[in-house]
């Protein structure tokens, strides 16, 4: 359990360390993106937590869930919809729920 926590720390600072700016009509895509890949890491978090962890169902759901935002926010993009908003909605709710079951978790333990 602790080791995601690390990872997710040092990829934190490695990445404000590092000076790589975004193009601006991208912006919207990667941060879509990296909020699907937090829902992931901490729904992998919360199966470990619950013992139900398998390391194949959360890479293949990392990439898949970042990958299918992305390309949702992108062609509500093409078609002039903000899905941006119902993505970053959705996927905001399902990691503070995420992080609702892990703390409840860590506290009956």
């Amino acid at each position: 359990m602790l080791l995601p926590i690390v990872g997710l720390i040092v990829g934190l600072i490695i990445g404000s360390l590092c000076p790589i700016s975004i193009p601006q009509e991208y912006a919207k895509l990667f941060s879509v993106a990296l909020l699907a890949a937090l829902d992931t890491v901490f729904g992998g978090l919360r199966a470990n937590a619950e013992e139900k962890f398998d390391n194949t169902v959360f890479i293949t759901g990392f990439f898949t869930n970042a990958l299918l935002a992305a390309v949702l926010v992108y062609i509500g993009d093409r078609l002039g919809i903000d899905l941006y908003y119902v993505a970053m909605l959705a996927f905001g709710l399902r990691i503070f729920q995420n992080l609702a079951i892990i703390r409840r978790y860590f506290l009956k333990k």
